[in-house]
């Protein structure tokens, strides 16, 4: 996948998907790395199922544990389509999207874990 000038903002120059880690790396042009779980992409999908229409509508989806990537799209010059293999494939992830992830990794799956907690949800199916 080909990097561009947006507006000055950060692009990638690489995106691997490991199968076996279930990991998708983004190499950006601004020399930042980082390194996502299929799981991570899925329930921070940018969807509106996921999201929700507005503020106060987004949806803990959990369950996604052992969720993998199947397809990765190339969206334009400015994002990619996560399918995944249990089938949801509606968010569209732009590059400053998966920046801003990639930045506040940490504290976005902290706040995960405790929404699974408060809500007595798991990771797991079932």
């Amino acid at each position: 996948m080909s990097a561009y000038d947006h507006a000055g903002r950060p692009t990638p120059t690489e995106i691997r998907y490991a199968k076996e880690s279930r990991e998708l790396t983004m190499h950006y042009d601004d020399g930042q790395t980082f390194t996502f779980s299929a799981e991570f992409l899925r329930v921070e999908s940018p969807s509106a199922e996921v999201k929700g229409h507005g503020p106060g509508q987004e949806v803990t989806v959990a369950g996604r544990h052992f969720v993998a990537i199947s397809a990765i799209e190339q969206i334009g010059n400015y994002a990619i389509r996560i399918t995944f293999d249990d089938g949801h494939s509606t968010g569209i992830y732009s590059w400053d999207y998966l920046y801003g992830l990639g930045l506040n990794q940490p504290a976005i799956w902290a706040a995960y874990l405790a929404k699974l907690t408060n809500q007595g949800l798991s990771r797991d199916i079932g």
